[in-house]
This record gives structure tokens, C-alpha cells and sequence, in this order.
């Protein structure tokens, strides 16, 4: 099986890693040529666009920022869309809007294309150890047909419902880590006023009610004001939960909890830090809380 990838970053780089690890011919596009060279190093082969990606492909897999970002490679005059390509499946990784996730794969479908919206849930560490989460939206047929590929990425790949389906699941999963961690960082702000060892907070809660992941990794970050490399982009996670308030008004549901944490994520933004690790709630300035 010929596969692409579109979007190497954070998380597409030790996806593709992976993919060649198993045994898979990989061809890639993105849109800053540099980052393919660790890629390309352990043998992908670079294409000039999307399209050509799809040519090369049986399925093209893609990881990028938003819908924006989304739409453009599928559908721009260089997209995936103009392969020509009847047959072709796309696997949509990123975290977009579930409306648009229905939309793009209504119109690939024209064209002979299929489309899951398969979001993930696990991180940088999740990529790299293969132990991802997949929440899937599409048709039963085309998530069978791309199981085991997935299953190099992921320890679960749940088929959630319809078009959208996988998208839906996801904000769900970021409603509760996108407003979990300017949580973890109070909680480790009150233990170092109080002039507890933060840094043992997590491992003291560990195996309790409050433990989770993200305050084992983040809540550790955190207490070691370890910013860098970043595990997630605090501006990626106000884009899921601007998705999250989207999606909520479409179905008529209130999130005042998406509210109050998506605010806190845009004020990350306003203070330059949209690229930086979540971790660095810890640091908001009390004046601005």
C-alpha cells in the first residue's frame, strides 16, 4: 500500500517515522520544505504539492493546523482534489471544525474520493510511542480498508459514527483537556504559595480522583517551569475550543466552562505565547486572571 502524508509537524514527523518504520513507502508535502528533512532522511519521497502527494498514493493522510489549512490542500488548484484520482481515501488527523469535516468529505465524494475525519487524541509522546488515540467519523467500509495502517500510529481506532462523528469526539476530548489544564496550573500555583512542593504534587495525587495524564505530564511541566520543547501549542487548543463553542451553538448546548477556559487561551494569545506549551498557565501574571 502507497501512502502520503501532508503536514509535517509536531505531530506529523514521527507519524511518518513510524510509517516507515513499519515498512511503508511514504511521499510528502509541506508547505515549509525544511521540515521534511528528517523525513525525507529515512526515506520518504518529497512531492512539489498535495496533488501530487495523491498521484503517488493509495491513501494521503494529512495533519495541519486548522480548516483553513485543511481546505487548501484538498481543494486549492495544487490540492488533493485535482489528482483525478477516483478510489484515492483521506485521512483527515487534524483537529477541525466537525461542520467542515461534513463539508470537504460531501465534495471530495463528488469526485470519487474518500474521506474519514480522524483526529487525535495523545500528543508529541502518543506520535513518537505509536499509542495514539483515533476517534473516527466516515464510512464503516473506508475505516476497515485504513485500520491497518492506523494501528502503526494508534493503540485505539474507534469508528465514532458519520462524517463529522470523529471531529465531535475530539472536541469533546479537548472541552475536557483544554479546560483541565489552566486547572492543574492553579492548583500548582497554590501549592508553591503555600509553600508546598509543587513538584510532588503529581505524584502524591497519582492513582486519585484528580490524577490524569495531562497532570502528570503537564502538572510536572509545570512545577519544573519546563516549557521547551513544547508538548502542544496553547494556540492550537484555543482553536479547538472556539470549535467546541461553534459546534455547541449548532447543537444548541451551553459550555460555560469552554467560555472561561477559552478565554484564558486567548489571552495566551495576546501575550505572544499562542506557540508555547500549555504548561505556561502556570506563569499568568495574578493582575490578568
Amino acid at each position: 500500500m502507497k501512502l502520503g502524508y501532508i503536514g509535517i509537524g509536531l505531530m506529523g514527523k514521527p507519524m511518518v517515522l513510524r510509517l516507515l518504520a513499519a515498512g511503508h513507502a511514504v511521499t510528502v508535502w509541506n508547505r515549509s520544505r525544511d521540515k521534511l528533512a528528517a523525513v525525507l532522511e529515512k526515506g520518504a519521497q518529497a512531492a512539489a504539492s498535495p496533488a501530487e502527494v495523491a498521484r503517488a498514493a493509495d491513501i494521503v493522510m494529512l495533519c495541519v493546523t486548522d480548516q483553513k489549512a485543511a481546505e487548501e490542500v484538498l481543494f486549492s488548484s495544487q490540492g488533493i482534489s485535482q489528482s483525478e484520482k477516483p478510489g484515492l481515501l483521506v485521512v483527515d488527523f487534524s483537529s477541525i471544525a466537525p461542520a467542515s469535516a461534513r463539508d470537504f468529505a460531501k465534495r471530495l465524494k463528488s469526485k470519487g474520493i474518500g474521506m474519514i475525519d480522524a483526529p487525535v487524541s495523545g500528543g508529541v509522546p502518543g506520535a513518537e510511542k505509536g499509542t495514539l488515540v483515533v476517534m473516527a467519523g466516515g464510512e464503516a467500509d473506508d475505516i476497515e480498508r485504513v485500520r491497518p495502517v492506523v494501528m502503526h500510529l494508534a493503540q485505539r481506532f474507534t469508528h465514532m459514527g458519520a462524517a463529522g462523528a470523529g471531529q465531535v469526539t475530539k472536541l469533546c476530548n479537548q472541552i475536557i483537556v483544554g479546560s483541565l489544564l489552566p486547572v492543574i496550573a492553579e492548583a500548582m500555583r497554590l501549592a508553591e504559595a503555600a509553600g508546598v512542593d509543587a513538584k510532588s504534587l503529581p505524584e502524591a495525587l497519582k492513582g486519585g480522583f484528580a490524577d490524569s495524564l495531562p497532570l502528570q505530564i503537564f502538572g510536572a511541566r509545570m512545577a519544573a517551569r519546563n516549557f521547551h520543547p513544547p508538548l502542544a501549542a496553547s494556540a492550537i487548543l484555543a482553536k479547538d475550543l472556539e470549535n467546541a463553542a461553534a459546534a455547541a451553538a449548532e447543537f444548541g448546548v451551553s459550555l460555560p466552562m469552554v467560555r472561561a477556559a477559552a478565554e484564558l487561551y486567548r489571552l495566551l494569545k495576546a501575550q505572544g505565547k499562542g506557540d508555547m506549551d500549555p504548561a505556561v498557565f502556570v506563569d499568568l501574571p495574578p493582575a490578568s486572571l
